[in-house]
C-alpha cells in the first residue's frame, strides 16, 4: 500500500484533501439523515470509509464515502430491520454493512476486480437513474416539512396528498432557496468553494435570522464522540436475508467505486489496480459498520473536485479525513441548527446529478432494445427492487446479446460440398475438394462459437447423410463452449456410425482438447489434423478405396 503514499506531490494532495473535505461534509450529514440513523451515522461513515479506502485501496486519487446509491440502498436495509425487529434492527443493519465490507474483500481476494463493470450501459444506466429517482422521491416530505413517511417510495407516493395539505411554507421556501443556490451559482464560485457549503452557511444563517425558526425542523442536538463498537448481530430467522443484502450492498459499492475510478483514472492518465480497491473498499465498510457508520463507495463529485485542487497520491484522502475531523469535532454545536429542507435540496441535486441525462437525452437514437431494458431497470428499482430490476435487466440484455452474436456466428457456418469462394482454401486445397465430385461435405467454421449457434450447426447436420466423407475445419475457431463440443461430437458420432470417413482440422490445442475431454476420449486420435490439405487428401484416399471395393464387388 506504501507505493501509494509519495511526497513529490505533497502540496497538491493536502489542496485536494481540504477541497474535498469541504464537499463531503453537507453530503455526510445529508445522507447521514436521509438514512434514518442521524447526522453522525454519516459522518462516522465518511471519516471511516475515506481513511481506509485511502490507505488499502488501489485507487490514489479516489475519495471514498457515503454516497447516494449506498445511502439508498442502505436506507432500504435499516427500515426492513427496525420494522421486524425494533430493539436490534440498527444493528443488524450495521452488521449487513460489515458483510458486505467481507464480500468486497473476498471480491478482490478472487480477482474479480475487472468483471465487476461487465455490465451492459444500459442496466448500468437504469439502475443508477432508478436511484437517483428514489432519492428525489424520499426528498419530497422533507422538502415540504414533513417527516418521512414509513413504506418508502411507494409509502412517499401514496402518502403525498397528506404531505402536501400539511406543507410548510418556510420550509418548502428554504427548500427552494437552497436548490436555487445549488443550480445557479456559477461555475467561476463554485471552483473556488462548493456551492454545497455555500448553500449550508447561507440558508442555516437565514433560517436563523430572516425566518421565525420555531417551526422549523433542524438537525438537533446529536452526539459526535469517539464511536461505539457495534456488536455484530444475528437472529435464526434473519440471517439469511442479511446475507442476501450484505452482497447487493458490497455488489453495488463495488460497482459505485469501479466506475469511478475509472474516471479517475482519465483524469489523471493513469491505471488503478481494480482488485486491491474492492479490498480497500471492502476494509473501510468494515469498519465503518463496525463503529455505525454509514456504508460508503468511491464519490465521483469528491474525487473530481480532489483530482482537480491537485491530488495525485493518497495522502489526499488521508488529509481529507484529518481535515473532516477537526471539523466535525471542532463544529458539532454549529451542525446541530442545519435545516432538514436544506439537507432535503441538497440530497435532490445529489439524485438530479446520479440521472443518467446522457442515455435520457439520446434514448431515442439508440436502439429500442436498450431503451426498453433502461426504462424498465429504472422502473423496477424504484417501484420492485433494486436486485430485481437488476437481475431482470441483465438477463434480457444477456439474451438479447445472445441473439445478436448467434446470427451473427451463424453466418461464419458453412457446409459445402464443392468449390465455393467464401472458402479460405488454398488454390491447390480446393482441387482437392472438386476431386470428390461432391463426395466429400466441408465444414467450415470460424470466430468463437459460443452455445447460441448450435441449432444453425444442427440444421447443416443434415447434410452428412448425402455424403461418404465429413470433414470439420476449426482451423479458425478461437472459442469452442461446452454446447457447441456437444454438437461437434455429435455430428462426429452420427458420421462414424453411418461408416463415413471423418477428419477434424485444427490449430488451437485447447479446442481440440475441449472436444476430447467433452467426449471422455471416445473419438479416434487420428481423426484430428492440423491441415486442411491432410484432411482432403485423406478423404479422396478414402473415396477412392469405397469405389474400388464397390468396382471389385
Amino acid at each position: 500500500m506504501f507505493n501509494l503514499f509519495t511526497r513529490q506531490n505533497l502540496r497538491g494532495d493536502v489542496l485536494g484533501g481540504i477541497t474535498a473535505a469541504i464537499v463531503s461534509l453537507p453530503l455526510a450529514l445529508t445522507f447521514g439523515v436521509a438514512s434514518g440513523l442521524g447526522p453522525e451515522a454519516g459522518l462516522y461513515g465518511a471519516l471511516l470509509v475515506g481513511l481506509f479506502a485511502a490507505v488499502f485501496g488501489g485507487t490514489p486519487t479516489l475519495i471514498s464515502e457515503p454516497t447516494g446509491p449506498m445511502t439508498v440502498l442502505m436506507t432500504a436495509v435499516i427500515a426492513s430491520f427496525i420494522a421486524s425487529d425494533p430493539e436490534n434492527g440498527a444493528a443488524m443493519a450495521f452488521t449487513v454493512v460489515m458483510m458486505a465490507g467481507v464480500f468486497q474483500i473476498l471480491f478482490g481476494a478472487l480477482k474479480l476486480g475487472k468483471y465487476i463493470t461487465l455490465m451492459p450501459y444500459s442496466v448500468v444506466s437504469g439502475f443508477m437513474s432508478g436511484i437517483g429517482c428514489i432519492l428525489i422521491i424520499m426528498q419530497l416530505a422533507p422538502a415540504l416539512g414533513q417527516a418521512s413517511p414509513s413504506g418508502g417510495v411507494i409509502g412517499t407516493l401514496t402518502s403525498l396528498p397528506d404531505i402536501i395539505s400539511n406543507i410548510s411554507l418556510a420550509e418548502f421556501a428554504l427548500f427552494g432557496a437552497t436548490l436555487a443556490l445549488l443550480f445557479l451559482t456559477p461555475n467561476k464560485i463554485t471552483r473556488i468553494v462548493p456551492a454545497q457549503l455555500i448553500a449550508l452557511v447561507l440558508i442555516t444563517i437565514a433560517s436563523l435570522y430572516l425566518i421565525d425558526g420555531s417551526d422549523i425542523r433542524r438537525i438537533g442536538e446529536f452526539s459526535v464522540g469517539l464511536p461505539e463498537i457495534v456488536v455484530p448481530t444475528f437472529t435464526a430467522d434473519q440471517w439469511q436475508t442479511m446475507v442476501l443484502e450484505a452482497s447487493v450492498l458490497g455488489m453495488l459499492g463495488c460497482i459505485d467505486s469501479m466506475l469511478t475510478s475509472v474516471i479517475a483514472d482519465n483524469l489523471t492518465r493513469t491505471e488503478h489496480k481494480s482488485n486491491k480497491e474492492l479490498m480497500g473498499q471492502g476494509v473501510g465498510n468494515l469498519m465503518s459498520g463496525l463503529f455505525g457508520g454509514l456504508p460508503g463507495a468511491g464519490a465521483t463529485m469528491g474525487t473530481v473536485v480532489n483530482i482537480q485542487a491537485g491530488a495525485r497520491t493518497a495522502w489526499s484522502g488521508v488529509t481529507r479525513v484529518v481535515v473532516l475531523g477537526i471539523a466535525i469535532f471542532g463544529a458539532a454545536s454549529l451542525i446541530s441548527v442545519i435545516p432538514l429542507a436544506l439537507l432535503a435540496a441538497i440530497a435532490v441535486k445529489v439524485g438530479v446529478d446520479i440521472l443518467d441525462w446522457s442515455f435520457i437525452k439520446r434514448a431515442h437514437r439508440v436502439s429500442w432494445q436498450s431503451t426498453l431494458i433502461m426504462y424498465s431497470v429504472l422502473t423496477l428499482t424504484v417501484l420492485v427492487d433494486l436486485m430485481v430490476a437488476v437481475g431482470i435487466g441483465l438477463f434480457v440484455a444477456n439474451i438479447i446479446i445472445i441473439e445478436k452474436l448467434s446470427q451473427t456466428q451463424s453466418r461464419q457456418i458453412k457446409a459445402i460440398s464443392d468449390m465455393d469462394d467464401e472458402l479460405p482454401l488454398a488454390p491447390a486445397e480446393r482441387e482437392l475438394l472438386n476431386q470428390g465430385k461432391g463426395n466429400i461435405l466441408y465444414f467450415y467454421l470460424s470466430g468463437p462459437m459460443i452455445f447460441g449457434v448450435s441449432k444453425a450447426l444442427s440444421r447443416e447436420r443434415a447434410s452428412i447423410a448425402a455424403h461418404k466423407a465429413v470433414i470439420i475445419d476449426l482451423s479458425d475457431v478461437s472459442l469452442i463452449d461446452d454446447t457447441i463440443s456437444l454438437s461437434i461430437e455429435n455430428m462426429i458420432v452420427e458420421a462414424l456410425e453411418s461408416k463415413k470417413e471423418v477428419c477434424v482440422v485444427y490449430q488451437s490445442e485447447a479446442n481440440k482438447n475441449k472436444l476430447c475431454t467433452m467426449s471422455a476420449g471416445s473419438l479416434p486420435e487420428d481423426m484430428f489434423v492440423r491441415s486442411r490439405q491432410e484432411a482432403l487428401i485423406r478423404a479422396n484416399e478414402y473415396l477412392k478405396t469405397t469405389e474400388d471395393e464397390t468396382f471389385s464387388a
